[in-house]
């Protein structure tokens, strides 16, 4: 799955089990200059709300609802 905006970084936290796509999630985050853009890759389904509202805590901006492509949630969030 693919989206039109720009991606700086892509961070793959497939299978990793909840809470750690929130916790890496954040690590990398807090890594990346401001308006950079990272789409996170995950496939526990708690992250689905999680994440954003964890992200979105932390003062990250959650630019798209979650998608899904099978399995897999693609989130994009600007640090």
């Amino acid at each position: 799955m693919t989206s039109p905006r720009k991606v700086d970084y892509v961070l793959d936290l497939r299978g990793e089990p909840c809470p750690y796509p929130v916790v890496f999630s954040l690590e990398t985050l807090r890594k990346l200059k401001k308006g950079e853009v990272l789409e996170i890759l995950a496939d526990c389904p708690q992250s689905f709300r999680a994440l954003p509202e964890e992200v979105t805590k932390a003062g990250f901006k959650v630019l798209e609802k979650p998608q899904k492509s099978g399995p897999t949630l693609h989130f994009f969030v600007e640090a």
